[in-house]
């Protein structure tokens, strides 16, 4: 018989924040800053400052987080629990890129690798994302986050992928110098069309990079 050759099909690992869906926490910080009289930075400080190492990794909870949380920002539970509300439902899809991906389903393998707090696995499991999406990686779950290496490395044998035939998208720079540096093609995401154009042009030649 003669020999088969099985060659891994393309991949694509793909950033929810800032790609996927958008980038809502500018209008939120201005928004609450003013309701709460502080500055948008310090509502923004108030949210993430060390968060890296701790909810975005997994190491607190999301509840234990959102007491920090309150305390930095001087409000009581229920004030806490509203903003926490807000926040979630300003969450939206970029509808144009998740229909591309849909339509690409058969023809590579795809995951989304996100820095992301453990309330994203409600979010992706309510917008469908599963349905598509081959693997879900995200840092609270794995204990670690982009640029590290090992989220990159964590999603590429969810899928059984070649870094060599892989396409990393993210709206961060430095995520995708860190995927690049792993032997994965990349591309900075700015507008859904031409990130489309992007995945389609690796899909249809992965060796072109």
């Amino acid at each position: 018989m003669p020999n088969t050759v099985h060659t891994v099909r393309p991949a694509l690992l793909i950033d929810i924040g800032g790609v996927l869906a958008a980038d809502h926490l500018r209008g939120a910080a201005t928004d609450w800053a003013n309701r709460l009289g502080i500055a948008p930075q310090a509502f923004v400080s108030a949210l993430y400052a060390g968060n890296d190492d701790q909810i975005l990794i997994g190491r607190t909870s999301e509840d234990a987080w959102w007491s920090i949380v309150a305390d930095r920002l001087g409000v009581g539970p229920a004030m806490a629990a509203e903003i926490r509300r807000d926040l979630a439902r300003r969450q939206g899809w970029n509808a144009e890129l998740l229909t591309g991906l849909r339509r690409l389903r058969h023809r590579a393998s795809s995951a989304v690798v996100s820095n992301a707090w453990p309330s994203m696995r409600t979010a992706v499991t309510d917008a469908g994302l599963e349905d598509f999406l081959d693997a879900v990686v995200l840092s609270c779950e794995v204990g670690c986050a982009k640029p590290d290496p090992r989220i990159y490395l964590i999603a590429l044998d969810r899928l059984g992928a070649d870094p060599a035939r892989t396409l990393f998208v993210d709206d961060t720079p430095g995520h995708v110098e860190a995927a690049r540096s792993l032997g994965l093609a990349g591309h900075v995401h700015v507008d859904a069309g031409g990130t489309l154009s992007r995945i389609e042009q690796f899909i249809s030649d992965p060796q072109s990079g």
